[in-house]
C-alpha cells in the first residue's frame, strides 16, 4: 500500500478505480487535479501457454483493500463520485445474483482462436463498417467460447462484476468496455443479428451506456466494504486505455498521446470515425461524442537490456545520434500497429560498436516505430496538429523523451500525473457535474510538468536510419509499401 496523503483540505473528491494486471489502484483528486489519496493492493493470476485467468474475487478483494486504504481519515462528504476502468476484453461469466460462474479470462488470454475466425466471418461488413478486426483475445470471441459450455449464464466485463458489487444490483456496462464484445457504436446497439448467426444470445449482454453515465449509488454494504460512503454515485467507465488517455488530458480534436511502456500505445481524437483498411488502428467513443482512435505497437521498453545501468546507458547514448546500427526493437514476436505483421520479429541491422550504441540503437528504433504511427494515422486522414502528449513509464528517462521530441521533430507535454486511475476521477466528475465536455473537466485536472521542445535541426540527422527502417520493414513484406512511400514523403 501506499501512504496516504493528509493534506485534503477538505475539499470535493472524486475516485477513479483501475483495475490492473497486476494490481488494483486507487486515487482521489479534486477539481484542480491535486492528488489527495492513492493506494493500491496486489492481484495475482494464472498464466499458461495462451490461458491468462484471474480469480473475479480477487478483484473485489483488491477494490476493498485499496479503496479502505486510500480513504482512510478522509471526511466522507468529500466523496462526490466513483468510476471504474478495466482491462480491455476481459469478461466472465456469472448467474443472475453476480457470483462467478468462470474465471476472469483476461485481455490477452488468446485460447478462443476458432471463435474469432468464425465471429470476423459472421460479421465482417459490421466490422469494416466500424473499421474493426476480431481477435481472440477480444471478448466477443471469449464470449462465444465461454457460454457453450455454460448456456444461460450472464457475461460481464472486468469493470461490470466490480460495479455490480458497488452498486448491489445487476448495472449496465459502458460502451467503451463493449466495444471488443461487438457493440456497434456507431448505432450503438449489440448487433443482434451477427449474435443470432453465432448462436450467442443477446440477452445473457448488459445493456450498454456511454460512459459518464450514473450507473446507481454505492449501496450500504459496499460502503462497509469498501469504506466509500453510501449514496455516492457509480459512474459508467471506460477501458484502461482510455482512462490513460483521458488522465494524459489528450480529449479535443487533433490532440494525441503516446504512452510508451513495456510497449508503445498512440491514441488520439477525430471528429468522425477513422476507418482503417488494415485494421490496426481502431476507436472507441468519447462520452461528449467525440472519436478516440488508437493502435497498441509490440515495439517498447521492454526491449531494452536489463542488465547495466540504464541512467548511465542513457548518458553515453547522447554521444551516438544516430547509432551505428539500426534497431526494430519488438518486445515479443507480431507486430500489431502501425502495420499487421504476426510473423514479424526483431532484428538489428549493422552491428553496435558497444553496449551504449545498442542501447541507443533501441532508444532511437523506438522513437522511428512512433514516427512511423504518426505518419500512418496522417495518412489515414486523422488530424494530428494538435498538441502531443508523452505518458508511461519511459518518461521517466529525460534522454529518451527528449529524443523522441526530436526524432518526431514536435514538443511533447509531459503530465505530473497521467495513469488510468486519475482518468477515472477526471470521468467520475464529468459524469456527476454536467460540464459540457469532457475536455472541459480534464483540463484543469491534469497538470502539465513540462514541455520537451525539439533541438533545433536534429530531427534531419535520424531521417537517413529511419528510411533505412522503413526500407527492411517492406523488404521483409510487413509494411505495406503504398504505407512506407506515404512515410518517406512526409519527409
Amino acid at each position: 500500500m501506499e501512504n496516504p496523503r493528509r493534506d485534503h483540505g477538505g475539499t470535493p473528491v472524486w475516485l477513479g478505480v483501475d483495475l490492473g494486471t497486476q494490481s488494483v489502484r486507487v486515487l482521489a483528486a479534486d477539481a484542480s487535479g491535486r492528488v489527495v489519496r492513492r493506494a493500491s493492493a496486489p492481484l495475482t493470476g494464472r498464466r499458461e501457454a495462451e490461458r491468462h485467468e484471474q480469480d473475479p474475487a480477487a478483484w473485489w478483494a483488491a477494490v476493498r483493500a485499496a479503496a479502505r486504504e486510500a480513504l482512510r481519515d478522509l471526511p466522507p462528504g468529500l466523496v462526490q463520485g466513483v468510476a471504474v476502468c478495466s482491462t480491455s476484453g476481459t469478461v466472465l461469466l456469472a448467474d443472475g445474483d453476480g457470483r462467478p460462474l468462470t474465471p476472469g479470462l483476461m485481455y490477452d488470454d488468446g485460447r478462443a482462436r476458432a471463435e474469432a475466425a468464425q465471429a470476423q466471418e459472421a460479421g465482417a461488413e459490421l466490422w469494416d463498417r466500424l473499421g474493426r478486426r476480431i481477435q481472440p483475445s477480444w471478448a466477443l470471441p471469449k464470449a462465444l467460447w465461454l457460454t457453450r459450455a455454460h448456456p444461460g449464464a450472464r457475461l460481464l466485463h472486468q469493470a461490470d462484476f466490480v460495479n455490480e458489487r458497488l452498486v448491489g444490483e445487476p448495472v449496465a456496462t459502458d460502451s467503451s468496455h463493449a466495444l471488443k464484445t461487438g457493440y456497434d457504436l456507431l448505432g450503438e446497439r449489440w448487433p443482434g443479428e451477427v449474435f443470432d448467426a453465432l448462436g450467442l444470445d443477446a440477452a445473457l449482454l448488459p445493456q450498454v451506456v456511454r460512459p459518464g453515465t450514473v450507473l446507481g449509488k454505492v449501496s450500504p454494504r459496499a460502503s462497509e466494504e469498501t469504506g466509500i460512503p453510501a449514496g455516492t454515485p457509480v459512474v459508467a467507465g471506460m477501458t484502461d486505455g482510455c482512462a490513460s488517455q483521458i488522465g494524459s488530458g489528450a480529449l479535443r480534436v487533433g490532440h494525441w498521446n503516446s504512452v510508451l511502456g513495456t510497449t508503445l500505445v498512440l491514441k488520439g481524437v477525430t471528429p468522425a470515425l477513422v476507418r482503417d483498411p488494415l485494421g490496426v488502428l481502431y476507436s472507441h467513443r468519447s462520452p461528449d461524442g467525440t472519436w478516440l482512435p488508437g493502435g497498441a505497437s509490440s515495439v517498447g521498453a521492454g526491449a531494452l537490456t536489463a542488465d547495466g545501468d540504464l541512467a548511465d546507458l542513457d548518458e553515453r547514448a547522447r554521444h551516438r545520434e544516430p547509432s551505428g546500427a539500426v534497431a526494430y526493437p519488438l518486445v515479443s514476436s507480431g507486430e500489431r500497429f502501425p502495420f499487421l505483421a504476426p510473423d514479424a520479429v526483431p532484428f538489428m541491422l549493422g552491428t553496435p560498436a558497444d553496449d551504449a550504441d545498442r542501447h541507443a540503437a533501441l532508444l532511437q528504433g523506438v522513437a522511428f516505430v512512433e514516427r512511423l504511427a504518426l505518419a500512418y494515422v496522417r495518412r489515414l486522414g486523422a488530424p494530428v496538429d494538435g498538441p502531443l502528449t508523452f505518458t508511461g513509464g519511459a518518461v521517466r528517462s529525460a534522454y529518451w523523451t527528449q529524443l523522441r521530441a526530436d526524432v518526431l521533430g514536435r514538443p511533447a507535454r509531459v503530465p505530473e500525473h497521467a495513469d488510468a486511475a486519475l482518468g477515472m476521477a477526471i470521468l467520475a466528475a464529468y459524469g456527476t457535474t454536467g460540464a459540457a465536455s469532457l475536455a472541459d473537466v480534464a483540463e484543469p485536472m491534469v497538470r502539465i510538468r513540462t514541455v520537451v521542445e525539439p533541438r533545433p535541426g536534429v530531427r534531419d540527422r535520424f531521417t537517413a536510419p529511419y528510411h533505412r527502417l522503413l526500407d527492411e520493414l517492406e523488404r521483409r513484406g510487413w509494411l505495406p509499401a503504398d504505407v512506407a512511400a506515404h512515410a518517406r514523403a512526409e519527409d
